[in-house]
């Protein structure tokens, strides 16, 4: 079964899936131990890895060498966050060929122009495309993969470039007509009323996608309740909370004057054994270094 068909059946079973972003193998082995349904392939979280603003910085090979390196260490679907799709619809048809090749069970493409900047900068350029430009570059994604079941998802930047419900609902339902086989509807206000609102208007012919960032508290139990919303993508937690740790660790470092304090709060040595599969060394280094 390839990864697209795990994710539309996890989808069809569940209702709803629960996609955590990555920005590295390590946090994809995290995410999947921890029980998400699948990998967000971040642009935010791997262009912070790299001290890089969110706005088309990091280039489509970065993100693939990345994606790679992800796919190979977890057995989770991944879903691609490949912004504007690095180009216009040509762009687009390249992009779907290498993720798809890649491994990748569906891609994010957004109706932003290039160079993006990320939606929840403060008085960030949100510059949208024309309609018609964006449903080219759906129809050339659907056209070009290879696989039915992977996902071309159509992400719809018009609540968060300020321009209302209507004109998002517009937008989504030119998409989904392009042939998108969801919607990414996003919002940077701080309370969920917005998503919640499009959702209800929402009487398009695919389901919905939500990136609960800026609204946490949109939990499962009111996400489900809308009804048409199937996948939750947890966009930059992961990065986040590696940021804090990290903060919080090398503060204390220099505060103590060394480590005899923070690596008691800190996983041990052994834990990190585990995750890099070292047992599995070991006995491979029995059985062909002779």
């Amino acid at each position: 079964m390839s990864k697209a068909k795990q994710l539309r059946n996890g989808m069809a079973e569940c209702g709803l899936v629960h996609i955590m972003a990555a920005h590295s193998p390590l946090s994809a082995i995290l995410a999947e131990e921890a029980g998400f349904d699948g990998i967000w392939a971040s642009g935010f979280e791997l262009s912070a890895l790299y001290g890089l603003a969110d706005m088309s910085l990091i280039t489509m090979t970065q993100h693939l060498d990345m994606l790679r390196a992800i796919a190979a260490q977890s057995s989770l679907p991944i879903v691609a966050d490949i912004d504007t799709g690095y180009g216009n619809a040509l762009n687009v048809m390249h992009a779907i060929r290498e993720y798809e090749k890649a491994g990748t069970a569906a891609v994010v493409i957004e109706d932003k122009s290039f160079p993006k900047v990320t939606s929840l900068a403060a008085d960030g350029r949100q510059e949208l495309l024309r309609i018609s430009e964006f449903q080219g570059k759906i129809e050339a994604a659907v056209s070009t993969r290879n696989d039915p079941d992977f996902l071309v998802i159509a992400r719809t930047e018009a609540l968060i470039a300020g321009l209302g419900e209507e004109e998002a609902l517009t937008r989504g339902l030119a998409y989904a007509e392009a042939g998108a086989d969801m919607i990414l509807i996003h919002s940077k206000k701080k309370d969920a009323a917005e998503i919640e609102s499009f959702s209800r208007a929402w009487k398009g012919p695919v389901p919905l996608v939500i990136v609960p960032n800026a609204y946490p508290e949109l939990e499962t139990t009111r996400i489900r309740a809308l009804g048409n919303i199937r996948m939750t993508i947890y966009g930059n937690y992961g990065i986040r909370a590696s940021a804090k740790a990290m903060q919080d660790a090398f503060r204390r470092i220099i505060a103590d004057g060394g480590v005899q304090n923070v690596y008691r709060d800190i996983v041990p040595v052994e834990e990190i054994f585990r995750l890099q599969k070292m047992d599995q060394v070991k006995v491979d280094e029995k059985r062909f270094l002779k």
